[in-house]
């Protein structure tokens, strides 16, 4: 959404899928085009499955193209009968980029589709879908994940998209980032006559496409991250603490926007603090938080050690005599309670965490479901669920 406002782009649908609740009440808070002078006849609308006439609408999305494909009769209306293009978006990545250089880019070479790629050296070429491109940067042909001769067979003369020679050598492979953009009449014409039962873009309708029409590429070379796994997600936020992090939230000509809370500077009373970041509206008492980011309004007790840690933080304050009352009956405050030791862990929002708990994985499961227990594990990562109870004491 930032990178939408900050490239001019205020015409913006948002296909949410199941769960999506809080997202709905996120995007109403932070992104209101309708009540601000500056943004015109701007819109943000999200748009939910479950929102479209007929047997269709009792369906969730089956993927990206089948997402867009339900929503069609928008772009058919008198509010849209002057967009030439679409530029569709992943919510799960992270990464600045300036839409209207990519669309300009599409618009002056008359691509049917242009698709957002970025270079990959050999360590990580396996792990994309990978396209090969002519001299002149039109997509010929799509390889989802190759290994060995088929990755060697993708290698490509990056310096046609504009990087430097030696830069090229280094990573002779472009892979697609799930960033497009589309001439309007292509896209409903793809989606409703040609691939009509095609769910996805990335793996079906585009590489369908490739022969018979204009598909190009687009350089993107600066910081991107798929955060659509715990794993990514988790690692993604703890890279926010390197010095400098390979992505900067501080620039000032290209704010990321979100919700205005109106929280206070947070209150830190005798802690040692390492490689991390503190959100607004929290309090930390005589601990050790190290290579953590801590979110906004959290608790964190006396003796506590938090390492390599994402702590979302909470939706709401609890009162003295509220957190007084809950101790007093045997509950669990909202934040974390004295003498906790966590480590590797993601603590959802509203998380209450006793005493003397430990959260550290130790004989390091890689996979486990203990949802009635208040917690999972996925890709070695502990995640305390969101609401969630960890009572005094327990050990995980």
């Amino acid at each position: 959404m930032s990178n939408c406002i900050n490239s001019g782009i205020n015409k913006v649908y948002i296909l949410t899928q199941f769960n999506s609740a809080s997202l709905n009440r996120h995007l109403a808070r932070a992104y209101n085009f309708g009540g601000a002078a500056n943004f015109g006849d701007g819109f943000v609308e999200a748009l939910a499955a479950t929102q479209t006439p007929g047997e269709a609408g009792k369906n969730w999305f089956q993927g990206t193209a089948d997402a867009v494909r339900q929503f069609h009769w928008l772009f058919e209306g008198p509010r849209s009968k002057d967009i030439e293009d679409v530029l569709i978006l992943s919510g799960d990545h992270l990464y600045r980029m300036d839409y209207m250089d990519f669309v300009q880019n599409h618009r002056q070479s008359g691509a049917d589709i242009t698709i957002s790629s970025l270079p990959i050296d050999d360590s990580r070429a396996s792990d994309f879908g990978l396209m090969k491109i002519d001299n002149k940067g039109r997509v010929l042909s799509f390889s989802e994940k190759p290994k060995g001769n088929d990755l060697k067979a993708m290698r490509v003369d990056t310096t046609v998209l504009g990087l430097s020679k030696d830069e090229a050598e280094k990573k002779p492979y472009i892979a697609s980032m799930g960033v497009y953009v589309f001439k309007k009449d292509i896209l409903f014409n793809l989606l409703r006559w040609r691939f009509p039962t095609a769910n996805d873009f990335g793996s079906e309708i585009i590489p369908a496409s490739a022969k018979e029409f204009y598909i190009k590429a687009y350089l993107f070379n600066d910081y991107w991250e798929d955060i659509g796994t715990i794993r990514s997600f988790y690692e993604a936020n703890l890279a926010l603490t390197e010095h400098p992090p390979r992505f900067s939230f501080y620039d000032a000509a290209k704010p990321i926007y979100t919700s205005k809370r109106n929280l206070p500077p947070s209150k830190i009373d005798g802690c040692k603090i390492i490689d991390s970041i503190i959100s607004h509206g929290s309090f930390l008492t005589s601990s050790l938080i190290e290579h953590s980011v801590v979110g906004i309004r959290s608790r964190i007790n006396f003796n506590v050690v938090l390492q390599d840690t994402v702590m979302l933080g909470a939706d709401y304050y609890e009162t003295d005599s509220e957190i007084a009352y809950a101790i007093s009956k045997g509950k669990v405050p909202i934040g974390i309670g004295e003498n906790t030791k966590i480590r590797e862990c993601i603590i959802d929002k509203n998380a209450r965490i006793g005493k003397n708990v430990v959260i550290e994985n130790s004989e390091r499961v890689q996979e486990a479901d203990r949802t009635s227990e208040g917690f999972l594990i996925r890709s070695g990562v502990t995640v305390i669920m969101k609401n969630s109870t960890i009572k005094d004491g327990t050990v995980i």
